[in-house]
């Protein structure tokens, strides 16, 4: 039976879309393509037809999985304005509910060490979206000392939510989250 194009077009993204979210539970190296096509609805066999590797399927998951992150916020800046935007991002980076949901969340926090161990494979594309998330924070339109303020910021968000994600739940990760929302204010624009 032939599958239009359309409906491979569709299989794929389901592939890419279950791939940037397992990845970014379990890791990149625990990760199987048998997992992957499993949550994909879809039998292991059929992997080759839409990719050459898994190299290539993390590729493309990663791009997705920045792309799934930052399309929701240009939305909400569309709607509510770049500043507002930018606030509620920094809340809920910071939330419970972001270190609860690894697969749902930030590429960089999830992935990051697992991409540093792949920088050749994967660090066009993790640049890219590390870009474009700072872009989005404002570093297209600030000055050097102002990017890298950006810069710490998007390292001490990173950093805080990899740290509570690992001392798991409990006092300790609430001290962690708010210590961060102290340091982690919009930069004034000038």
């Amino acid at each position: 039976m032939r599958v239009s194009r359309e409906e491979a077009q569709a299989s794929r993204k389901r592939i890419i879309q279950e791939a940037a979210r397992l990845m970014r539970e379990r890791g990149i190296a625990a990760t199987s393509v048998a997992d992957v096509m499993t949550a994909a609805g879809m039998t292991t066999g059929g992997f080759y037809k839409h990719f050459k590797s898994k190299d290539d399927l993390t590729a493309a998951a990663l791009a997705a999985a920045f792309d799934g992150v930052l399309a929701p916020l240009q939305l909400n800046a569309e709607k509510s304005g770049l500043a507002p935007a930018r606030a509620a991002y920094l809340r809920q980076y910071l939330s419970q509910g972001h270190v609860a949901n690894p697969g749902k969340g930030c590429p960089v926090a999830a992935m990051g060490a697992d991409c540093g161990r792949e920088s050749s494979l994967l660090g066009p594309e993790f640049t890219r979206g590390v870009e474009a998330t700072l872009a989005f924070l404002g570093a297209d339109e600030c000055t050097k000392p102002d990017r890298a303020a950006l810069i710490r910021q998007m390292a001490t968000l990173v950093g805080s939510v990899v740290l509570a994600r690992a001392v798991g739940e409990g006092p300790m990760r609430e001290e962690i989250l708010s210590a961060a929302a102290s340091a982690a204010k919009p930069l004034p624009r000038t």
